[in-house]
């Protein structure tokens, strides 16, 4: 038995789905630190235990012990403490995939302080405006040049950045003015670190929400966040003890949480890295060759773009179970992949704000577009427009119904080592995984999260079986001549036709009918846009779902407006047909 998941969960085996959500439950301390109860407890249980299988776009290769993950956060944070950073400060990490990612994460972790991942695509706009909502004091980054040159734009309006420091790729090249090499520092710093007494309610993480509408939030994790993913990991990505589980995300992203720390280093996995430049389907087929998974997750785009390549000589024979998350799967990846590789996909659903909310867990049937059956713990419900359950085949808002002692009160008595936006109930820690409100903006969390409860904004409907359905954000649902439609099922239709690489479905105006479905596409290779490929289009949508769903208008596009997490922003196609109808 896996002695760190026992220590918090008293059962950890279950026959059935049923089994499973009645019965499981996890025990959360009232000062667990993920850094110092799990990391540093395997390097002391088993001083040899792999933690990481690192590989780069060259093929180079690099294992890392729990025992080294343990000495070097040990170091780090030391240099951290020594460079001004204690319990309490905000540090910005921009490092794509390196293996400081998970060093300083854990050292700050230990020293207490507050922790922002940050995806290497910021622009200037969008560094600035996050640097000074949060308070960011340090941030660090890689030695690459355009990174650099976004934070040299950025830094004399950012009062409250006090440094900046570089991981060095060892190319050679001079620091930047004004810069500290923080690979220096650590390498110089003592491996004895006293520990930092702190409670599970103080903030740990905060990721900025994907920003499809509106200004990004800022989503406050505390350190329970870790516990929540142990069914993320062990019950939906089904990773093995001492075995590579590979999920493709940047670390700037909340699937980084999700899949390349908490719950997989909790049940003993060995997190496998592929850091790289640039994602090409190729280099992703060799880095599975090399990295040898045992499980694997990935976006559905990584899925769309594989399924596009030659696999007959690839061997994923080592692949034991394979999920995909970040956004809706459409039938026809799920078949395709199927089809070439034997591999079944299994859907899960969240947010940055969540662990896993729903999935198609180990003992279910995979029904291809569902994204499964609900988690154990939240207490997930849908609920109509006046706060009421849904009955079987009603779309409804996607709610979290448990939060009472899970959530953080607006306007409740401070707590020493939390932040002034929003403080804890009495047991807050007791259902983890949940965010604990949007970090300095009482107006946005209270109106999601109130009367112990926090509607997610997510539309969905439920089968006769238990199984939820994905149809879009609120915002999102397409309503036209008194119908409801759902992007999502206008996409899946559209990703059957071999020309359609992927889709954004939107609505758009029109003077008859309100709103009519607007696809907007890119065509996969081989393909070019006319008025023949149109109506098959159009035709095909009518064939597979209901007619009155088909686009009425279909444009052809390069590529879809995305967020930096790679969601596709249906808000600015959105936007730009209203403002266009606006302005004749």
């Amino acid at each position: 038995m896996n002695e760190i998941i026992s220590r918090f969960c008293p059962r950890i085996e279950f026959e059935t789905y049923e089994d499973f959500y009645d019965n499981y439950r996890c025990n959360v301390p009232d000062n667990f630190n993920f850094a110092y109860d799990v990391v540093d407890e395997w390097a002391r249980l088993d001083p040899e235990k792999p933690a990481m299988l690192w590989t780069n776009d060259t093929g180079e290769m690099r294992s890392f012990s729990f025992t080294d993950v343990k000495r070097l956060s040990d170091q780090a944070a030391n240099a951290l403490l020594g460079l001004g950073i204690n319990k309490g400060d905000v540090v910005m990490l921009i490092l794509k995939q390196r293996p400081e990612v998970w060093t300083l994460m854990c050292a700050l972790m230990k020293i207490g302080a507050v922790c922002i991942p940050g995806t290497y695509q910021l622009t200037v706009k969008d560094l600035e405006y996050r640097c000074n909502i949060a308070e960011v004091k340090l941030l660090i980054t890689l030695d690459d040049p355009d990174l650099l040159e976004t934070i040299a734009a950025v830094r004399p309006s950012c009062s409250k950045l006090e440094s900046v420091a570089i991981v060095s790729s060892g190319s050679g090249a001079a620091l930047p003015p004004g810069c500290i090499d923080i690979c220096e520092k650590i390498a110089k710093a003592s491996q004895d670190f006293k520990k930092i007494p702190g409670a599970t309610y103080d903030p740990m993480l905060i990721y900025f929400s994907s920003g499809t509408t509106g200004m990004p939030k800022m989503v406050l994790h505390n350190h329970s966040l870790p516990l929540g993913h142990i069914v993320t990991a062990k019950y939906w990505h089904c990773v093995e003890d001492s075995t590579v589980h590979l999920t493709q995300t940047d670390s700037g992203w909340a699937k980084f949480a999700w899949g390349k720390i908490y719950g997989q280093w909790i049940c003993g996995a060995i997190i496998g890295v592929y850091d790289t430049e640039k994602f090409t389907p190729q280099g992703m087929l060799d880095a599975i060759q090399r990295l040898r998974p045992t499980t694997f997750c990935a976006p559905a785009t990584i899925f769309r773009y594989l399924i596009k390549e030659d696999l007959s000589g690839c061997d994923f024979s080592f692949i034991h179970h394979c999920s995909v998350a970040g956004e809706p799967l459409s039938p026809e990846v799920y078949h395709k992949l199927k089809e070439l590789t034997g591999l079944e996909l299994r859907e899960g659903f969240g947010q940055s704000e969540t662990s896993v909310m729903a999935a198609v867990f180990k003992w279910l049937p995979v029904k291809p577009g569902s994204m499964g059956k609900p988690a154990p713990l939240f207490g997930i419900k849908l609920l109509d427009e006046d706060g009421s359950p849904c009955d079987d085949g009603i779309v409804g808002n996607m709610s979290i119904t448990c939060a009472g002692k899970n959530m953080y009160e607006i306007d409740g008595a401070e707590k020493p080592s939390s932040p002034d936006a929003v403080t804890p109930f009495i047991g807050a820690s007791d259902f983890p995984g949940l965010f604990r409100g949007y970090w300095k903006d009482k107006e946005i969390t209270g109106q999601c999260w109130h009367n112990s409860v926090y509607q997610t904004g997510d539309m969905v409907w439920r089968d006769d079986e238990g199984y939820f359905w994905f149809v879009g954000r609120n915002d999102d649902v397409i309503k036209c001549s008194g119908y409801r439609i759902g992007p999502f099922e206008v996409e899946s239709a559209l990703m059957e036709h071999p020309s359609v690489l992927e889709c954004a479905v939107t609505a758009a105006p029109d003077p008859m009918r309100g709103q009519v479905v607007k696809a907007t596409i890119v065509l996969a290779r081989g393909f070019s846009a006319s008025e023949e490929i149109k109506r098959d289009l159009q035709n095909h949508v009518k064939r597979v779902t209901a007619p009155y769903k088909y686009p009425r208008i279909v444009e052809f596009v390069n590529e879809l407006p995305k967020t930096i997490s790679g969601k596709i922003q249906r808000n600015l196609i959105r936007k730009k047909d209203f403002d266009t109808n606006e302005t004749r």
